[in-house]
């Protein structure tokens, strides 16, 4: 990936490439360099490494959507030999196609099922409607509100 912006060598070697960790945190404190600079190429260095970030997240997306674009087309090639070879097996130097039997549970629509078969699931935490109902007044025990300080960097 290309950078957006020059980081000076010093503060890159002061810093693991592979996991993002400052591996030698009192060196880049004693950098010599003016303070401006030094939090200049940092915040830049940032920026390069969210750019980063989401160019690898669109990948992610493409690579899933392709990667179920195969899944989907093998299995409707599988359901299209498995309809025209009937339980055929047929046997060939790159591949052979036969069959075994399997049980599959079908549920009913309706069907009681024995609360011993029903796995719980647990309760998610809805933060956002919490925060929400805190910023309106209300008070729940143990649930506050924490303000933040989050750094920005555009």
């Amino acid at each position: 990936m290309s950078a957006l912006y020059e980081i000076q060598e010093d503060i890159l070697s002061c810093i693991d490439l592979k996991t993002g960790e400052i591996i030698d945190v009192e060196r880049l404190h004693g950098l010599q360099m003016e303070r401006r600079k030094k939090i200049r190429n940092i915040a830049c260095w940032i920026k390069n490494l969210l750019a980063d970030a989401r160019a690898y997240e669109e990948e992610e997306k493409t690579f899933a959507a392709r990667k179920t674009a195969a899944k989907n087309k093998a299995d409707s090639l599988k359901q299209y030999l498995s309809d025209c070879l009937h339980g055929e097996k047929i046997q060939d130097r790159e591949f052979s196609v036969g069959w075994r039997k399997s049980h599959q549970v079908q549920i009913d629509e309706g069907a009681a099922i024995p609360e011993a078969y029903l796995i719980p699931m647990p309760d998610k935490v809805d933060k956002q409607g919490l925060k929400d109902a805190l910023k309106q007044g209300c008070i729940f025990p143990g649930i506050y509100l924490r303000e933040k300080e989050n750094i920005q960097i555009k």
